[in-house]
């Protein structure tokens, strides 16, 4: 059930690198709910929630590294006494003049897997409501029969049977109800996807010729080359492996007893379709200028003394426009698709961040509120904390 535990991680409804934004204005944590950790708008994230999947990312988190007992329990902050008493019980016994670790180096451990839990929860929680928030206001909606009879569908695909399904459950510390958030979770942001990219596979035939044009390289085969090679230490014995083919001698005994060249000696020295600028240059250089059938060499490489015979030439081609056009409209559809995914991304984060508020000690990069970070353009556009 991988496809329904993805969305533990931190959400990232389009799949592009996630954007940390600085926070602007004053602390308005103190306008939260009581019971809750943060809010979305109008509605508020509990501290139940945030319990509950705190437990489920753990359990997950155990079953995956092979933690059991109390070492896969949430971390108690903030002197985290259990977890540190619970990782000094399961240590395994120093080897001998090895120190043992230390208190403090429980504790750092300890807060830092509940960091780690911290925010993959809190992100996981708040993109959930942005990505539910988004879709209503799209009036984007699945239902529960649909949510249900895709859920099915994948516990046919994975489980022979419902008592492995919930075997998988208890072990990753999840009700049935859960998995049936996730898939909602996970329909609605492939309804959205595909809302946002409708229309977006429209490509002119001016965009296929001009794509074309300034492509051409890439639906093109270079000529390529068959030979047949002898590899010598010396010139001397690339002369007598020579003369040994002029004679009449085959390939295939002269390579065998001449060439030092393990990939080619046991099939008569024969290398199919090299194409220029795969070989030492020297070697390259009189493999195509050489005519086909004619006996070169010897050619004096940082490898040796090749002696060879060009049997065959493969033309280059260039691939006509008619025949790359399909090829070129799917990817500038891919193309269209990705920039509109990208520009719907930030502009879906920029608002929904400044909507959100998390209370002290619970915030992510996702919170209006949340500490002020230094910000580094990345390749796609998006920005990424640095630091």
């Amino acid at each position: 059930m991988r496809r329904t535990l993805r969305i533990l991680l931190p959400v990232c409804l389009l799949g592009l690198a996630p954007l940390a934004l600085a926070a602007c204005g004053g602390d308005d944590s103190d306008s939260l709910p009581s019971n809750a950790v943060a809010k979305v708008g109008d509605v508020s994230i509990t501290k139940t929630q945030f319990d509950h999947w705190m437990n489920v990312a753990a359990t997950a988190t155990a079953a995956q590294t092979g933690q059991t007992g109390d070492v896969a329990k949430v971390p108690d902050p903030p002197e985290f006494q259990q977890c540190i008493a619970a990782r000094k019980k399961a240590a395994p016994k120093p080897e001998k003049g090895q120190p043992r670790t230390t208190d403090a180096q429980y504790r750092e451990q300890c807060e830092q897997t509940y960091e780690q839990l911290r925010s993959t929860v809190m992100t996981f929680l708040i993109t959930s409501q942005w990505i539910e928030q988004e879709a209503a206001d799209r009036n984007i909606k699945v239902t529960d029969q649909q949510v249900e009879k895709e859920l099915d569908k994948l516990k046919e695909q994975q489980f022979q049977k419902e008592s492995e399904y919930e075997d998988f459950l208890k072990s990753q510390g999840m009700t049935n109800d859960d998995v049936l958030f996730q898939q909602r979770l996970t329909m609605l942001r492939q309804k959205l996807q595909e809302q946002i990219t409708k229309g977006k596979d429209k490509v002119t035939d001016a965009q296929i010729q001009q794509y074309y044009d300034k492509n051409k390289q890439r639906f093109a085969t270079p000529e390529t080359r068959d030979v047949r090679i002898v590899l010598t230490k010396t010139e001397a014995k690339a002369e007598e492996a020579k003369q040994a083919l002029e004679s009449g001698e085959s390939w295939k005994d002269v390579a065998k007893e001449y060439s030092i060249d393990d990939a080619s000696k046991d099939s008569g020295g024969k290398l199919e379709g090299i194409a220029k600028g795969q070989q030492e240059q020297a070697l390259d250089d009189a493999i195509f200028s050489a005519q086909k059938g004619e006996l070169s060499g010897p050619v004096k490489t940082q490898f040796g003394w090749y002696v060879f015979e060009v049997e065959k030439i493969t033309p280059a081609e260039q691939q006509s426009l008619e025949d790359a056009k399909e090829t070129i409209k799917q990817i500038l559809t891919s193309e269209n698709q990705q920039k509109a995914l990208t520009q719907f991304e930030e502009n879906w984060k920029k608002q929904f961040t400044a909507e959100t508020i998390c209370r002290a000690d619970y915030e992510v990069a996702e919170c209006e509120n949340a500490p002020k970070t230094s910000t580094a353009t990345t390749p796609t556009g998006a920005t990424e904390p640095t630091g």
